[in-house]
């Protein structure tokens, strides 16, 4: 999993649509089009891996984006990750088993732990534990709800059931476009021996290379690049 730094794009989607939040609040998105389409420009600009959230999922407990979902692994031939509304074992093996390389746990695995030693079991280095953080602490349920848990600690717990790496959100910039705070990645990176996603408030090239000095794996990017800030080509440069 990530043999050397990568840029990863986010395709987050809400009713068939990709959509980016501010702050992980619902009814702050702003919409760019259809998922299918966005998929294949960030392929076509040299993106080995693709981050695929259904946001409704997150937010309801249940897929809604499955037909749209479907549809991009048909059309790309790269790496995925998905999240969002991934409850069960069976859910999650039933997607790798698809064709998905990694599935994305944050409620599942806060409400029950054993089920990413479990879905390990079937599918090894399979299970990506979402951490959201928000104010220091882990929240849950589309960062709706706050459960007490400090990433760092949680990230290490998760590590020792078998998980293949964390992808460590940090809510409180996520969406913003004013850039990164380094040192809460850091602590989860330096707790941990699994590959740590970053993700959150990248705005510039300098907010990539920040994480990447900070002990990432890889940063997964939304707004900046749909708004254009920076190109994905153009990250990529700046790290070889």
């Amino acid at each position: 999993m990530f043999e050397q730094f990568e840029v990863v794009p986010a395709v987050d989607m809400q009713d068939g649509q990709v959509v980016q939040l501010v702050g992980g609040e619902r009814g702050t998105g702003t919409t760019y089009g259809d998922p299918v389409e966005a998929a294949r420009r960030w392929v076509e600009a040299g993106a080995r891996t693709l981050h695929l959230v259904d946001l409704d999922g997150a937010f309801e407990g249940e897929r809604e984006n499955a037909e749209a979902i479907e549809a991009i692994r048909e059309a790309v031939d790269v790496e995925v990750q998905l999240g969002g509304g991934i409850r069960t074992v069976e859910d999650a093996v039933g997607l790798l088993d698809a064709g998905v390389d990694r599935v994305i746990l944050g409620t599942a695995a806060v409400e029950n732990p054993e089920i990413v030693a479990a879905i390990s079991d079937e599918h090894p280095e399979s299970v990506l534990v979402s951490l959201d953080a928000k104010d220091g602490e882990v929240v849950v349920s589309g960062w709706t709800e706050g459960t007490g848990l400090d990433p760092a600690e949680a990230a290490e717990r998760y590590e020792n059931l078998g998980a293949g790496g964390i992808l460590f959100t940090d809510v409180d910039v996520e969406g913003q476009l004013e850039g990164v705070r380094t040192e809460p990645v850091r602590r989860v990176v330096e707790a941990v021996d699994i590959p740590v996603i970053a993700s959150g408030g990248v705005a510039t090239i300098g907010d990539v290379q920040a994480l990447q000095e900070a002990g990432a794996a890889a940063v997964v990017v939304g707004s900046a690049l749909y708004e254009g800030t920076f190109t994905l080509e153009a990250a990529m440069d700046a790290l070889e």
